[in-house]
């Protein structure tokens, strides 16, 4: 090898003027912003791209009578490129900043974007800590017209789907992006407060009561649920000793009982699930319902919401099915996108048909029977495509019913051992993750040994109605029964269940 010697006094110049590629004093990459959506087709502004958190730490001051909500927001996080700025889904004023100890600055973007700019760039691979402090009162910030907050005459209450982080704490706000959660929360004395989990402390000083409640399993953003008021609350275990907390506001009026009646099987409903389903995923079990107005329910993690109004017309068990069964197809395993909604509704809803089965009150054949024949060829049910039915269709009635005659067309198809076997693998397979409608039909054919796209085709992608309904083929010659089955009734006052108001 030639080498050029130097002189002394040339060679000190260049040390001086030059690094050696590859040393420790390399100058930082410059870093790239991250994404202000996550790349949701239906919802483009959702989430944000370059980290991912894996934990919040929320520390939050609730004073019911004036809906003023103040907090400090610990996100723990990991950057998946080198990381120059971020954005948080958040619409509340915030106050103040910091990356890994250090002020970063921040400013607003779009309707509820809060970009941060930390003083350096962070590397990609390397967690670190963001803290946020914030006030404001979320009944009044509306974000496209709306807000996901709801008030209640002793209180407020965080319900909503598919957006709901953005009015009490700042987030990653996606099903991809889920994380852990502690939540402490400090009310005026003899409010109390309801969250997602176990409530692992309670202590009362001073005039206020704090509360603190751990989900200790990864949970989507929508899925984080907040009730302050004054609530009669029930607890219990379970046989295999989990932790049931049911939570009633004190002022339901006609509804309490019919309430009370339903969600107080919650552990009966979900022992029977975990034959369908498999082992519970959770650590705790319940569910609440506070004095709102709204009409719909909700599987926030452990602890469904339920408005008054879906017991209106007496107990309705089938609402709790629908959303504890959602706690498999939904919470443990969550859509990839928006619009692999099916995935969620579509499994919800055929669990109230098994439960229809189970209780004697029509089969889920007659169910599907009666729902093809009742619904003619021109009905426009029949033009909302399941398996992508569009962001303006996302919780239409054909992604719920439609959506569960696949599934009988499935079940019919493959036989009962195979089918149950899915619904079991299913959630065991992608426990705590996401998966999409092709995931699932991938996993159904790898399950059963047959090839199953062309029946999905059919009922999840296919304009108009299918030209046989979803029956056994040994009886599809047979006239099919058209009457009413004993259960068609609770389980349409559910058809509302996931419509909230501002859509």
């Amino acid at each position: 090898m030639h080498r050029r010697l130097l002189a002394p006094s040339v060679l000190g110049a260049v040390l001086l003027l030059a690094i050696p590629v590859g040393t420790a004093t390399a100058a930082p990459q410059a870093g790239t912003p991250g994404a202000p959506g996550i790349g949701d087709r239906y919802y483009p502004d959702h989430g944000n791209g370059g980290y991912d958190v894996s934990h919040y730490d929320l520390r939050l001051k609730y004073r019911p009578g004036t809906d003023r909500l103040e907090g400090t927001a610990t996100l723990l996080a990991t950057p998946t490129q080198d990381l120059s700025r971020f954005n948080l889904d958040f619409a509340l004023e915030v106050s103040e900043v910091r990356v890994d100890g250090r002020k970063a600055s921040f400013a607003r973007a779009g309707a509820h974007e809060l970009e941060v700019t930390p003083g350096a760039t962070l590397p990609e691979g390397e967690p670190v800590g963001v803290v946020v402090r914030y006030a404001g009162t979320p009944s009044r910030v509306k974000v496209n017209g709306f807000t996901g907050w709801l008030r209640t005459p002793d209180g407020g209450v965080a319900a909503n789907e598919p957006e709901a982080a953005w009015w009490w704490f700042p987030s990653n706000d996606h099903p991809l992006d889920k994380a852990t959660y502690d939540i402490t929360v400090a009310v005026p004395e003899g409010t109390q407060v309801v969250s997602n989990g176990v409530k692992t402390s309670e202590s009362s000083g001073l005039g206020w009561t704090r509360t603190t409640w751990r989900s200790d399993r990864p949970q989507a953003t929508y899925l984080a649920t907040l009730a302050a008021g004054r609530f009669e609350v029930t607890t219990d275990r379970t046989a295999d000793g989990l932790p049931v907390l049911n939570a009633y506001s004190r002022d339901l009026g006609g509804n309490a009982g019919a309430a009370r009646a339903s969600v107080e099987r919650s552990a009966e409903v979900a022992e029977w699930l975990s034959g369908i389903f498999g082992p519970y995923p959770f650590n705790a079990l319940g569910g609440y319902v506070p004095n709102v107005p709204t009409g719909y329910a909700l599987e926030t993690q452990t602890r469904p919401f339920y408005s008054p109004g879906q017991f209106a017309n007496g107990a309705n068990v089938s609402v709790v099915v629908h959303e504890l069964a959602h706690q498999w197809y939904g919470d443990s395993v969550s859509v990839k996108g928006w619009q692999d909604i099916w995935v969620n509704e579509g499994f919800a809803r055929y669990a109230q048909w098994l439960w229809s089965e189970k209780e004697g009150e029509g089969t889920a054949q007659e169910i599907a029977d009666y729902l093809y024949a009742a619904r003619p060829a021109d009905d426009p049910f029949w033009q909302v495509e399941p398996g992508d039915p569009g962001a303006k269709n996302q919780f239409h009635i054909a992604v719920y019913d439609r959506g569960a005659l696949a599934l009988q067309a499935l079940r019919n198809r493959v036989g009962d051992r195979d089918f149950f076997a899915i619904l079991k693998g299913w959630p065991k397979a992608n426990a705590y993750g996401n998966g999409s409608v092709a995931d699932f039909v991938s996993y159904a054919e790898e399950a059963s040994g047959e090839e199953l796209s062309g029946l999905f085709d059919t009922w999840l992608h296919t304009k108009g109605k299918p030209g046989q309904p979803a029956t056994k083929a040994e009886s599809a010659a047979r006239k099919v029964s058209v009457k009413q089955p004993k259960s068609w009734k609770k389980i349409a006052a559910t058809n509302t269940v996931h419509e909230h108001e501002h859509r």
